[in-house]
């Protein structure tokens, strides 16, 4: 697995970050959907990053810089059909460890709070990823939880 800086230019990134954003939309109440579209992954707060096989797009994620020392992980999802192989742990380990060369302290995320969410909820736990109260401009709901970890 290669993990690179994608520029989002690629329509092999746009469909997968359109699956993304309809999944999102399909397993979460209108309002309540906090993924970030193909636009507002260009911000230049944003690193963005896919995961590669070859010529297959197995998955992307991003951080977004929300303060000198505190970072958030925004769309991280891996392409269906590999699922299960790993390439979510892959692209976590490298999202921290790049975090660390930025010199934050804290990295927080958004989750949904359903059983869809599970195993999102689940790899960010045995990555060390605790529980915490909204951050940023996010507002308590029911249907999200909260993680974070220190750096």
């Amino acid at each position: 697995m290669e993990i690179k800086a994608d520029d989002l230019s690629g329509p092999e990134v746009k469909a997968l970050l359109d699956e993304h954003l309809q999944h999102m939309i399909a397993v979460t109440p209108p309002g309540c959907v906090h993924a970030l579209d193909y636009e507002a992954l260009k911000s230049p707060e944003i690193s963005f990053w896919t995961v590669w096989e070859g010529s297959s797009l197995l998955g992307c994620g991003a951080l977004k810089k929300l303060s000198h020392d505190h970072a958030e992980i925004k769309s991280m999802r891996t392409a269906t059909p590999h699922q299960g192989k790993g390439v979510a742990s892959h692209l976590l380990q490298f999202i921290l460890d790049e975090a660390r060369k930025c010199n934050y302290r804290r990295v927080s995320l958004e989750t949904g709070s359903f059983d869809a969410f599970l195993p999102a909820r689940r790899l960010y736990e045995k990555f060390g990823f605790t529980y915490r109260k909204p951050f940023a401009d996010y507002m308590h709901n029911n249907n999200s939880v909260f993680m974070t970890i220190e750096l």
